[in-house]
């Protein structure tokens, strides 16, 4: 019996404008800490639609950190990932980023939180394309 290796699907994210615009927000709310949030939206094919933003229960944040205890965590399947900022202005995730990925996607925000400073990732730190839509997915 010959074993395949199973083909990587190509994962690419799609976000709406006023979920980008309310993490944007919400990390220049959070600067000089951290901000956490659970996204919320669509796995389907690869294809990751993100249209909702929840704040996670008990999350514990600050200058260089970020978190949640994932036991509080109500069963829902319409969470595909998080997003975090880093304020160091550097958005490549660290070793404990990779460590503790929940989801399809962890976007990482940098420092100074613009339209173009949101990047998305898979488990393996490798980066995804991310589009944002303009309308409600």
């Amino acid at each position: 019996m010959i074993f395949k290796k199973a083909q990587r699907v190509r994962r690419i994210i799609t976000i709406t404008r006023d979920t980008r615009d309310g993490i944007l927000t919400y990390c220049k709310m959070n600067h000089p800490n951290e901000g956490i949030l659970i996204l919320r939206g669509k796995y389907k094919n690869g294809q990751v639609f993100i249209d909702g933003l929840v704040i996670p229960p008990f999350s514990h944040t600050g200058p260089t950190f970020a978190g949640f205890p994932h036991t509080f965590l109500p069963l829902d399947p319409s969470y595909v990932g998080t997003v975090h900022s880093h304020p160091s202005g550097v958005a490549k995730p660290s070793v404990t980023d990779l460590h503790n990925f929940f989801g399809f996607v962890s976007i990482i925000v940098q420092s100074p939180y613009e339209d173009d400073d949101l990047f998305a990732y898979d488990r393996d730190g490798n980066l995804l394309e991310m589009t944002v839509s303009l309308e409600k997915i």
